[in-house]
This record gives structure tokens, C-alpha cells and sequence, in this order.
């Protein structure tokens, strides 16, 4: 029998209540506590607490206060920076490469719901993965929709509602989010 933490990575309708899920989302929260009192923690002790949350990364810097749901569905590559207030539901996969800058108020949903009203009354909740590519720059405010992909080297302006994937090598801005121009 799947578990629903099985189905929620698998994209399949799970219920987010379920006693596995829960437990897991407490844990992350006492870790999330304890990472946003460490305000005059060096880089090196606020790390430690960091590879306990997330679920892969090696050199990041994650400006206090930071949220996410699980933390263990985040993979971030080399050289990871999120500004104040950043927002992670990483009930999918959520995979940052290498070099990628997130501006304050950053928010990464993967976590969604069905869009038929009969059906979202019943309570199960979807996930759908996000990957954000090498060298990427995310601008401050920018919302990161459910399923996007966003290719290496682009730029996200700040504000922007990311719905679609957006391609390498752009400046992408607006709500809904399109490409301003090729870099």
C-alpha cells in the first residue's frame, strides 16, 4: 500500500494530514525555529542545522527567518543565497543549482490543490516538482508557481507570478511571468 508520502512525491492526490507528514512538518518547524533565533550564530553553526533540515546542501546561505514544509525535499547546489523571508512549500522536490540567488520574499509553491471545487472540499492536496537552473537570479517578491522549470543563466524580475517554465539565457518578468528579453 502507498503511503501518502509516497503519493505527495509521486504528484498523486495525498491527504497532508496524515500522521507521517505531520510528524515530518513538526520536525522541520523545530529545526526552522531553532535556524531563525540563530542570529549572531557563525556561518559554520547555522550550517549544522541546515544540513539537518534540508534534504542536500553544501555551501548556502539562507538569511533569517526562512519556511518550508518539509526541507528534506530541497536539494540546492554550490553557493545557494536566499535573502530575508523566503518561503519553500517543498511538499515535491524542489532542485536549486548551482549559484542561484533568491532576493527577499521569495516564494517557491509546489504544493497545489484540484481546481474543481467538489473535488478540493474533499481535503486531498497535490505537489508538483520545481527545478530552478545554474546561475540563476530570482529577483525579490517572485512567486515560483507549482511544476515550473526555470533554465540556467535567467534572470526573474522582482514580483514577478513564474506560472510557466521559462527558458536559459532570458530575463523573464510580470504576472503572469514572460520573457522581457534573451541574454
Amino acid at each position: 500500500m502507498e503511503t501518502e508520502l509516497q503519493k505527495m512525491l509521486d504528484g498523486e492526490l495525498y491527504v497532508a494530514a496524515d500522521e507521517q507528514l505531520t510528524q515530518m512538518r513538526l520536525n522541520a518547524r523545530t529545526l526552522i525555529h531553532q535556524y531563525n533565533q540563530m542570529i549572531a550564530a557563525t556561518t559554520e553553526e547555522k550550517n549544522v542545522v541546515l544540513k539537518q533540515l534540508i534534504g542536500k546542501c553544501s555551501t548556502i546561505d539562507i538569511q533569517p527567518p526562512f519556511f518550508c514544509d518539509y526541507g528534506v525535499n530541497i536539494i540546492a547546489g554550490e553557493n545557494l543565497f536566499m535573502n530575508f523571508n523566503c518561503v519553500v512549500l517543498d511538499c515535491a522536490l524542489v532542485t536549486i543549482g548551482n549559484n542561484v540567488q533568491f532576493g527577499p520574499n521569495v516564494q517557491i509553491y509546489t504544493a497545489t490543490h484540484p481546481l474543481i471545487a467538489s473535488e478540493r472540499i474533499k481535503g486531498p492536496e497535490l505537489a508538483k516538482p520545481i527545478t530552478i537552473g545554474d546561475n540563476v537570479w530570482i529577483g525579490g517578491g517572485a512567486i515560483i508557481c507549482p511544476g515550473v522549470n526555470i533554465g540556467e543563466n535567467t534572470t526573474i524580475g522582482s514580483g514577478a507570478v513564474v506560472t510557466k517554465d521559462v527558458p536559459a539565457n532570458v530575463f523573464a518578468a510580470g504576472n503572469p511571468c514572460r520573457v522581457i528579453k534573451n541574454l
